[in-house]
């Protein structure tokens, strides 16, 4: 029985310094950017992940655009299937499908809101005093990069409901506050991996509230202790809470799915 682990991976799988936590567990770096370490797994977990792509497909996924993506160096070299972009594109063997990216701006195009138009919105709210960065990823979402800080009360709610009514969501990581379309969700293209690979089982991990779709999909899911899923309370039966947070949450994850496994 082919089992896919489909895994978000900022604040799941892999950490920032900031976002580890406090801990004197060994720390495996994954990701370097301008010659700078950037994103980090413990050592066990970097090691039980290589067991656990020899028992399963093992399926990253992630908002990450490609080229973010491909910053980063899970163990055992790169996976056959990777879902980035939310969902927007699905690389095999690190190549995008064309096909997958076709279909999934025709349904955007169908159901949402244009992205000029929330991007002029966007800009319109906002300010630079707590803004660091305005970006468009890969020609499909938005997002900002905050001073959480400095964050006027009420913006978030309030983009929220302006995007809900334009078939857009909107998810607050950390510093990052995206907006997407509705139709571009992570879970759509897992469904499509499983499909081409004949999974009969899925297991899957995330902790913000785009990871939410996947989770729901899944036979089994995991999720850190920390988090916007964390954070809003967010449950489903199937799908347990670890009971550590930060990068230690992220090798009990790890440890969850090789059992599963197993």
């Amino acid at each position: 029985m082919t089992t896919v682990v489909a895994s978000d991976l900022d604040r799941t799988l892999i950490y920032s310094a900031s976002a580890a936590g406090s801990s004197d567990t060994e720390l495996v770096c994954v990701e370097v950017l301008d010659e700078h370490p950037q994103s980090f797994m413990t050592a066990a977990a970097h090691a039980g992940l290589a067991r656990v792509r020899s028992a399963s497909v093992l399926v990253p996924t992630t908002t990450r655009t490609p080229a973010q993506y491909g910053r980063v160096q899970l163990p055992g070299g790169p996976a056959p299937f990777a879902v980035v972009s939310n969902g927007g594109h699905i690389l095999v063997d690190g190549v995008p499908d064309r096909g997958w990216r076709a279909g999934v701006q025709e349904r955007i195009a169908a159901a949402a809101a244009t992205l000029a138009e929330v991007v002029a919105h966007v800009d319109g709210l906002t300010d630079d005093c707590w803004v660091r960065s305005r970006r468009i990823a890969d020609d499909l979402f938005c997002y900002l990069v905050v001073e959480t800080a400095s964050l006027p009360r009420g913006f978030v709610a309030d983009l929220t409901g302006w995007c809900a009514d334009r078939d857009w969501v909107v998810s607050m990581q950390g510093r990052k506050i995206y907006a997407l379309p509705a139709v571009l969700t992570k879970e759509a293209a897992i469904a499509e991996v499983c499909r081409r690979v004949g999974g009969r089982r899925l297991l899957a991990a995330g902790d913000g509230a785009l990871d939410a779709g996947m989770l729901a999909l899944a036979d089994d899911g995991i999720r850190p202790a920390h988090g916007e899923l964390f954070d809003s309370g967010w449950h489903a039966p199937h799908v347990r809470v670890t009971a550590n947070f930060g990068v230690l949450a992220g090798e009990e994850i790890v440890r969850w799915f090789a059992e599963e496994l197993s």
